[in-house]
């Protein structure tokens, strides 16, 4: 179906798709009717959602099915007293009532707010306040319903809250079930105040849309996100109704998915990421998304097990994924379904690229992009890769890197990573608050001028990122602007040293930091978690990775002081808290 929204699809390279790239939007965009009631009609058969957990359930949803769904919530969140513009927080961990509940919501022109089900009671009432979240939909499971209930005294926006049953397919509150493995699940006790997803989808009337004119402008906010703040209050990150159409870049033609293809994600909805990889791109492309629901302790082998059971053609997945997989033996499996996989988010080893190609065929395609863009840098089509590098610009994201004085680097300096605002003559943009735009840009960081500001300046929006770019025009991403050493004159990016440091066999996780140091200003610290064969306490080990790093990238750049811990502490959405290892110094 992207063809609809593009004038070309196909690009003979890299420099005539960042040139000839370009998405019409239409007028009133809404990518539940324009895109998955449109396919419901097209292709109503076929499959678009394939979902199973870990306690054997199973359930296929094709496009047709999708629709009756959706159509029902919208009807039942409608009569609830949602409609256009109402702030809606979804906690569903990996439901597929998530995706059912996501495109009610647009139908209906609400905001919706996913979040993680790790929030505690105190997470809750900020995001409640700071959002004027009107209406709260949440799985039955763990604390989330008693957190929520316990922002009420504090959250006076908040009206509505609906939940939905853990276990089971279509199974509402408050009954019993068994699952196919046996497992008996009790009835679950549906607290005061409460209503029930399935049974109020289910009884809803039949859903009388509302004026398509008059459902949202494209400028409305279809989708925000809290980012997960480590020195202060999280910001709200907001996503206007062409947001989706910014994500056929990162389905097509990063992922490689293809029509009729089935592929796999790893994302929790909670985080940006389920919506790059479990929504918009892939549906738009006719791919149908394969969701796998685990309530039990993940194990990455999981997923190879999934991949040659439901023949998975692309896969996206972190780094830290395929360098658990990779120590597996794989060699017991059949990975012949998979056609593309693709990684992002962490530094990419050239010995995990080279171990993965070596198992499977298949180079792994590295991409970056933010929780306020969509994907910005890509290994693009079948050219050449670098592994470790994330690749050139995407269409729309005409990256520059600039230095502190605002002047664009040359070709091996370190800078900060800007995406210009004003076209080269061969875009037409839309614009937010007199500011040019395009699909896949944030419009703003809700109710924080101030904030927004910080990186809307000047004509450019401000990553925050730093990277270099090489002679062939790859970008190298260093690392957080503030995370930039500075010792004894030179500036060492943590993203740099870290992923030297993945290479080496006994490195699992690593975290680097500055710790101050009173000749040199600053010094590298590497915080390490080992793999299992390895133990802590081991001077040998720690001075032959310091011998490692020196030997592979440049000498002034190799960790100095050495410290093996258990794990890393991190945000709820799995970010390194550097601030808190640096806080340790």
């Amino acid at each position: 179906m992207e063809e609809v929204f593009l004038p070309r699809t196909e690009f003979d390279s890299y420099d005539d798709f960042f040139k000839n790239y370009k998405v019409n939007v239409p007028e009133h965009f809404n990518f539940a009717y324009d895109v998955m009631d449109v396919l419901a009609g097209k292709i109503p058969g076929n499959r678009a959602l394939v979902w199973t957990n870990d306690e054997g359930f199973f359930r296929e949803f094709t496009y047709a099915e999708l629709k009756e769904r959706t159509d029902a919530a919208a009807s039942f969140f409608q009569s609830c007293g949602i409609g256009r513009g109402d702030m809606v927080m979804l906690i569903l961990q990996r439901r597929y009532e998530f995706w059912i509940s996501i495109l009610a919501l647009h139908k209906l022109g609400a905001s919706v707010i996913p979040a993680t089900h790790m929030l505690t009671r105190e997470d809750i009432e900020y995001r409640n306040n700071a959002a004027s979240i009107k209406a709260v939909i949440a799985v039955n499971d763990g604390d989330i319903l008693k957190h929520v209930d316990g922002s009420l005294p504090v959250s006076p926006s908040l009206k509505i809250r609906i939940a939905v049953n853990a276990h089971g397919i279509d199974v509402p509150s408050g009954q019993a079930c068994v699952s196919p493995d046996g497992t008996e699940h009790p009835a679950s006790t549906l607290p005061d105040g409460w209503l029930d997803f399935t049974t109020g989808a289910a009884s809803a009337p039949a859903f009388k849309a509302p004026d398509r004119n008059k459902v949202n402008e494209n400028n409305d906010i279809m989708l925000a996100y809290f980012t997960s703040g480590t020195t202060s209050h999280p910001k709200l990150v907001a996503h206007d109704f062409t947001y989706p159409l910014g994500h056929i870049v990162t389905a097509k033609y990063w992922q490689q998915v293809k029509k009729g293809g089935l592929h796999l994600t790893v994302a929790d909805t909670g985080w940006g990421k389920a919506v790059w990889g479990k929504l918009y791109g892939q549906f738009i492309c006719e791919c149908a998304v394969f969701v796998y629901d685990y309530h039990a302790r993940f194990k990455p082998i999981d997923l190879i097990h999934k991949i040659e059971e439901y023949k998975i053609t692309s896969f996206c997945a972190p780094p830290t994924i395929y360098r658990f997989l990779i120590q597996e033996d794989l060699s017991k499996f059949d990975l012949s379904s998979l056609e593309h996989c693709s990684t992002a988010g962490e530094p990419l080893s050239e010995e995990v690229f080279r171990k993965w190609f070596d198992i499977t065929g298949l180079e792994l395609k590295e991409g970056f992009g933010q929780t306020e863009t969509t994907l910005s840098l890509l290994n693009f089509g079948h050219e050449k890769v670098k592994p470790g590098s994330i690749g050139k610009p995407a269409p729309y994201y005409n990256c520059v890197l600039l230095n502190d004085e605002g002047r664009e680097c040359e070709d091996g300096e370190v800078g900060e990573i800007a995406f210009p605002l004003e076209g080269d003559g061969s875009r037409e943009y839309g614009s937010f608050n007199g500011r040019p735009t395009f699909p896949g840009l944030f419009l703003e960081y809700f109710r924080d001028e101030e904030k927004t500001k910080e990186v809307i300046r000047n004509g450019y929006y401000f990553t925050g990122d730093t990277a270099w770019r090489d002679e062939d025009g790859f970008f190298w991403f260093t690392g957080r602007s503030d995370d930039v050493i500075k010792c004894s004159g030179y500036r060492i990016g943590t993203f740099e040293v870290e992923s030297v440091l993945m290479q080496h066999p006994s490195v699992l996780e690593c975290a680097v930091t500055a710790a101050p140091d009173p000749v040199r200003g600053q010094v590298v610290k590497a915080t390490i978690v080992l793999t299992e064969s390895f133990k802590p306490g081991d001077d040998e080990l720690k001075k032959d990775i310091q011998r490692f790093v020196k030997e592979t990238t440049a000498p002034y750049k190799y960790p100095r002081i050495v410290e093996f811990v258990d794990e890393l502490p991190k945000t709820i959405s799995g970010k390194i808290k550097r601030r808190e290892i640096r806080a340790k110094n």
